[in-house]
């Protein structure tokens, strides 16, 4: 059992002030992404908000603030001024039990970091989390390999993965030269750590990305990123690759081999053959074909008890439960290799195609949701202007995680 849960808050609100603002999360909102971006920026200044579970989209409130006022002007997002009686009308509809709804305390900016090759050499601005950190104004670090066979995560409580081939087999094929540069850039750092193969150096990277989520950590993971972790962990230095990524032949019982216990998130999975684009099955993708496939495809957000459940509600909060699919190295998960102990959050049920789920290892807690760009499209990759979606549901769920981890928590009495 977890040793704490997130504090719930019933008529706490009187902070002896004659007003209160309102950011409201529903379709009355201008711009989504960037109400998060200033709710990120009050916690950062030591000013504390309250997120409305399932009031108005989740909407966000916060003591009367001038600094709160003005971040919103600025930004362009939509703001409402409050009375004390209306505060506490909200509040009293809130804490109502034949309401799906609750009260939120966020305290504390948690410390962001984001694992990418991103430099002037590989300009990986193609991220979704990058590019959605960046537009929200929420301020991250990056690490790469290096940095994190060096420890350096211990300093950071929010990490993020993306594109990312923890297997060592350069992402199944080269796109385009930087990943040329960035395969070299890998033998290089590998050389220096005493590592012969970069596989190895992957899984050495891969299990300390693992301790720092069971040390307490948040991890969420999109894309290639989530489904190549749990590859690298099961295969456990067993060789799955073949000679046209390591130079020699794999073990020709290495899917035999694999350990579904080192995972977090999959089981029983079977790895595809090193011709193939797709890593294993955990991909329900078909390839680029499938983005023809689905473009009336949605999938859609599970609904949760806002009083008992929590975390999951806090990670689904949205103006809308229905989100346009889209398209990714791994584009959705299948549902069938996923571990029971697993919550999945999200998912078009008709296909079977899992976009969202999260669960709890050790001491922390980690997201995975499938797919490259909520608003992007095939191709090449290529920055996503998000000023052309600042109401992205898509994007939504990723800012949701972001502010997870500044929820505030208490001693469990167990």
């Amino acid at each position: 059992m977890k040793r704490w849960l997130i504090c719930l808050l019933v008529f706490t609100f009187a902070r002896g002030h004659s007003a209160s603002i309102l950011i409201p999360m529903d379709d009355t909102q201008k711009n989504h992404l960037k109400a998060y971006g200033i709710v990120y920026s009050l916690l950062k200044n030591r000013i504390e908000v309250d997120w409305l579970l399932n009031y108005r989209g989740g909407s966000f409130l916060i003591a009367d603030h001038k600094f709160a006022e003005s971040e919103c002007l600025i930004r362009g997002v939509s703001y409402e001024i409050l009375t004390d009686e209306k505060t506490n009308l909200i509040l009293r509809e809130i804490s109502s039990p034949a309401v799906n709804m609750n009260v939120v305390r966020l305290e504390r900016a948690p410390r962001v970091v984001v694992y990418s090759p991103k430099s002037d050499l590989i300009p990986d601005e193609s991220d979704a989390v990058i590019a959605v950190l960046d537009y929200a104004q929420i301020p991250y670090h990056i690490l790469y390999d290096a940095e994190i066979l060096n420890d350096s995560l211990t300093h950071y409580e929010w990490l993020h993965l993306h594109h990312e081939d923890f297997t060592g087999q350069r992402g199944r094929f080269v796109r385009r030269e930087s990943d040329a540069v960035q395969a070299k850039m890998q033998e290089i750092t590998a050389q220096q750590f005493g590592y012969s193969k970069v596989s190895e150096m992957k899984l050495a990277v891969a299990k300390k990305i693992k301790s720092f989520c069971g040390n307490g950590g948040y991890l969420f993971a999109m894309c290639s990123g989530a489904e190549t972790l749990d590859i690298a962990l099961a295969a456990n230095g067993v060789d799955i690759s073949e000679p046209p990524y390591d130079g020699d032949e794999m073990d020709p019982d290495a899917q035999h081999k694999l350990d579904f216990s080192k995972t977090l998130a999959f089981e029983n999975f079977t790895l595809e053959p090193g011709t193939s684009r797709r890593f294993s099955n955990i991909n329900t993708s078909s390839g680029r074909s499938f983005f023809m496939e689905t473009q009336n495809s949605f999938f859609r957000l599970f609904d949760f008890s806002a009083k008992w459940d929590i975390i999951p509600s806090m990670l689904t909060q949205d103006h809308t439960k229905v989100i346009k699919e889209f398209y990714g190295q791994t584009t959705a998960f299948n549902k069938d290799l996923i571990k029971p102990t697993v919550l999945i959050l999200g998912e078009n049920k008709d296909e079977g195609r899992v976009r969202y789920m999260y669960s709890e290892f050790g001491k922390g807690f980690w997201t995975f949701y499938s797919g490259h760009d909520p608003e992007g499209v095939p191709g090449p990759r290529r920055i996503t202007d998000l000023n052309l979606y600042p109401n992205s549901a898509g994007y939504r769920l990723i800012l949701n995680n972001v502010l997870f981890p500044a929820a505030k928590k208490k001693k469990q009495k167990t």
